[in-house]
């Protein structure tokens, strides 16, 4: 890997503000649970740890942009598109430096939630690309997975498996089913 994550993060969140402050805890939070289930896991499904790292420091990136005063996010989008708001932001970084970062990009288009699927997008009316944004090589799972154990707000500690899947069994049955699957994979245990 020939890029250094915390550059990018700079990068895009140059100031010291209380905002690059909280994403950077939230960002390290999700790295450091993803590096926990990795070494965990019997399998590591061919996942670069370094990639993984960086993913997971990156995941947020597009979050300033969006409108969210709650997390001191104080841009125009709705908060829903922060994903595809980063990964284009980490797409255009890319050519401006001459680097390949589309392996981060798809990881930040595709960890809210367990993923969301074209369906859901055009049945609900979500402001996102009618396509599917669901997480689809292991290195995309396991920032998704790890990203739902931490919250940017509140105090941020890390939450119980059981109140994860309570949260996303809001979003309906193929959330909650999305991300079991993936805790099965990393061997997670989901109570049945």
């Amino acid at each position: 890997m020939d890029i250094d994550p915390f550059t990018v993060f700079y990068h895009f969140y140059p100031d010291d503000t209380p905002l690059r402050r909280l994403l950077l805890k939230h960002s390290l939070q999700v790295k450091d649970k993803a590096l926990f289930i990795l070494r965990a896991c019997k399998h590591n499904y061919g996942i670069d740890k370094n990639i993984a790292e960086a993913a997971a420091l990156l995941h947020d990136i597009g979050v300033g942009r969006c409108h969210a005063p709650s997390i001191l996010c104080n841009g125009s989008e709705p908060y829903l598109t922060h994903g595809v708001i980063g990964a284009a932001l980490l797409r255009g970084y890319g050519v401006s430096c001459g680097r390949d970062m589309e392996i981060f990009a798809r990881v930040c288009e595709r960890h809210t939630g367990s993923g969301i699927t074209a369906h859901e997008i055009r049945e609900q009316h979500l402001p996102l690309p009618e396509i599917d944004l669901l997480p689809e090589t292991a290195t995309e799972k396991l920032i998704c997975l790890a990203d739902k154990f931490f919250s940017k707000s509140g105090d941020m500690e890390e939450k119980p498996l059981p109140r994860v899947r309570a949260s996303l069994a809001k979003f309906g049955q193929d959330s909650l089913t999305r991300f079991d699957s993936m805790c099965e994979m990393f061997e997670l245990a989901v109570p049945s």
